[in-house]
């Protein structure tokens, strides 16, 4: 009975954020407040218990990263990026479109992609308002960018990490198996944007005209401070690399990055904290909580094994399963909490595989699924809530189901393309 309540508080906080009858951050935190009222969350342990509860390491990578970017912004530096891309690719919109997706999608494996979205959003909306075009399809691209580029390293994206951690797979093993698929998967996409785009193409040759006569340069308004903000981000960026080595998780990298960037940049607090996207962290956090009543009260994981045992021991079915079950329930069910459910699942499932090759198989399907499952919607992964966040902070509002239409028909062909994949190269 407590299963079905939470699901029904799910489903119908899921429809008020889908159709926009109301704020998405006073949804959740109703939600959120109903499931832990009823008992259907784990009580105060929501608070302390990542897989069932609040994931702080999301919500203070995400913080440290605001602050971070937030310092960054006052040097001019996205302005003079933004400038920059719009001379070279001299105001064509799919042209612009296809950079900034390749910048993204190159970055996401190594910075992960919330922390590429955090940079290069800034930076598309103000290329796009240089050109006089509206921002929202470049930003649903990148977002669809770096969900799929993310996928291919340990650190890229955070289910990602979940799933290294539990089947002790190492970096390495992602760039072998999974980097094949993104690479194959992404130039499909680049091709793939310009009919789903191409409605929202605009091209305004005055515009143009002026931005070409712009000198980037001249948008640098603080040379000192872009010098030891980049010195403190590049410092980031190695210690994200170099997490697991360091022991320390990369939300404590962040927060300590945008201690040493306040530190040392000498900017205003306040200035900074204004550009914290402080819905976005509430709503993450309400949304965590939702997500513990359905792992709480064992949803998730009847679904997940409802859909395995099916297959019995048909190995390939079960990866069919794994794939094209994950890049569903993780595009409604957000794919951090998802995949943090399901790994002891697949955990058990692959321990039961007749060969470690096949049991790794396993992994790898329910990896591509839960990291392509984050395009499906809106709410599906950080970077998309981030993005949107980012859009309506700058009057470039993308509602739920324009983000949707889009991710729906990238995430289905995305998986698809992954089932092949893992079907050539693992069964086959």
């Amino acid at each position: 009975m407590s299963a079905i309540v939470a699901l029904a508080i799910f489903v119908v906080a899921f429809f008020f954020i889908a159709t926009e009858k109301a704020d998405k951050v006073k949804v959740v935190l109703i939600a959120a407040g109903l499931m832990t009222v009823l008992g259907l969350a784990p009580g105060s342990d929501v608070f302390f218990n990542e897989h069932a509860g609040v994931d702080w390491n999301v919500i203070f990578l995400l913080l440290g990263m605001m602050i971070i970017v937030g310092v960054i912004k006052q040097t001019g530096l996205f302005d003079y990026l933004a400038i920059w891309a719009a001379k070279r690719s001299k105001g064509r919109p799919y042209r612009l479109m296809v950079m900034l997706m390749a910048i993204t999608a190159i970055a996401s494996p190594f910075l992960d992609n919330v922390t590429t979205i955090m940079l290069v959003a800034p930076v598309t909306v103000m290329v796009c308002g240089r050109l006089r075009i509206p921002a929202q399809p470049y930003l649903i691209a990148e977002v669809l960018a770096s969900n799929i580029g993310g996928a291919a390293t340990l650190i890229g994206d955070p289910p990602n990490i979940i799933i290294g951690s539990r089947a002790g797979l190492t970096f390495n093993d992602f760039l072998v198996h999974m980097a094949p698929a993104v690479v194959i998967i992404f130039v499909i996409f680049v091709l793939f944007t310009y009919p789903l785009f191409r409605k929202s193409f605009q091209y305004n040759p005055d515009h143009v005209a002026k931005v070409m006569a712009m000198q980037e340069k001249r948008a640098i308004t603080d040379p000192v401070l872009l010098v030891r903000s980049l010195a403190v981000l590049a410092g980031v960026v190695v210690a994200f690399g170099l997490h697991s080595v360091f022991h320390l998780a990369p939300s404590v990298i962040a927060l300590v990055g945008a201690g040493v960037m306040l530190l040392v940049c000498r900017v205003e607090l306040g200035d900074v904290l204004r550009e914290v996207e402080w819905p976005t962290l509430v709503f993450f956090a309400g949304l965590f909580v939702m997500v513990a009543g359905l792992v709480h009260t064992g949803t998730i994981e009847a679904i997940g094994r409802a859909s395995i045992e099916l297959f019995g021991d048909n190995h390939f079915a079960a990866a069919t399963s794994l794939l094209f079950g994950s890049s569903i329930l993780g595009a409604f069910f957000d794919n951090i909490p998802y995949v943090a459910t399901m790994a002891p699942v697949v955990e058990e499932l692959a321990a039961a595989a007749p060969d470690a090759a096949t049991g790794r198989a396993l992994w790898w399907a329910f990896a591509l699924g839960a990291d392509f499952g984050g395009n499906g919607t809106a709410v599906a992964a950080s970077a998309n809530v981030v993005a949107i966040g980012i859009a309506a902070r700058t009057g470039h509002p993308i509602s739920f189901w324009q983000f949707t239409r889009y991710g729906i028909v990238v995430t289905l062909a995305s998986t698809a393309l992954a089932w092949v994949y893992v079907w050539l190269r693992y069964f086959l």
